[in-house]
């Protein structure tokens, strides 16, 4: 038997010792309120809790990242082993990864000012001067795919649409679901009765976890029954009620 080399038993002890391990699994999320953001410089929210809770389940302990949204979808798609919430289960994303959910269901609608004159039809939507949303995400996206040629996608975090609207930048936005609107009106004071939920329902489908898809089904299936536990306890509704507020009108 040939001796060992000094590169060949360095790696060997690193191996005895666990220095060198498997990669582990990275979970990432971005900021989008209440299911995923930071407050007082802790990552919290409704999908979040729910996450965690899972691991809590599982006995994971992965690294939980926030990262700006373009980024956290680049990492899910480019790094191995990476968990990304919350996230639409479209069409075009079901063949790319790998699901556990649903947590809930959700749809999106376009708000304005309440002392504007209403909007109430997809034509009046559709012909509005401008509809500002997100700069990049799954939003513009399908405004952009409903056939919206007035969309203004400057703002780069939620609540700019917010402060645009309120300031007279926009007569209209799109960003956020009802509990999103919600969170936002509490944290910018924005009294009860100042913007509009506009009756024209532009998105609706369920929030997910998804896996990259070289994740294992032994990891991904035990994240499935983990969810399903918390909802057959009754945590998951309980959570998500800690997080629901209603809408604003």
């Amino acid at each position: 038997m040939k001796p060992l080399t000094p590169a060949m038993a360095l790696l060997c002890l690193l191996l005895d010792t666990g220095v060198v391990r498997a990669e582990e699994y990275q979970v990432v999320t971005e900021e989008w309120a209440p299911y995923n953001y930071q407050e007082n410089r802790q990552l919290t929210g409704m999908t979040t809790e729910i996450v965690r809770a899972i691991m809590a389940l599982t006995g994971d302990e992965f690294e939980v990242l926030l990262q700006p949204s373009m980024r956290a979808t680049q990492i899910l798609k480019n790094r191995p082993k990476t968990i990304m919430y919350s996230l639409f289960r479209t069409p075009e994303r079901e063949p790319l990864y790998k699901w556990v959910g649903p947590i809930v269901e959700e749809a999106i609608y376009p708000y304005q000012l309440a002392r504007t004159p209403p909007v109430n039809s997809l034509e009046q939507l559709l012909s509005a001067p401008q509809i500002t949303t997100r700069h990049a995400g799954l939003v513009p996206e399908k405004l952009q795919s409903l056939g919206f040629k007035n969309l203004d996608k400057s703002a780069t975090e939620s609540k700019l649409l917010y402060r645009m609207l309120l300031a007279g930048r926009t007569d209209i936005i799109v960003g956020d679901t009802d509990a999103g609107v919600a969170y936002y009106s509490r944290q910018l004071n924005i009294a009860p009765g100042t913007l509009r939920k506009i009756p024209i329902e532009l998105y609706r489908s369920s929030l997910y976890i998804a896996f990259s898809p070289d994740s294992e089904d032994e990891r991904v299936a035990a994240w499935a029954n983990a969810l399903e536990q918390l909802r057959q306890s009754g945590e998951l509704k309980r959570i998500q009620h800690r997080y629901e507020q209603p809408p604003a009108r």
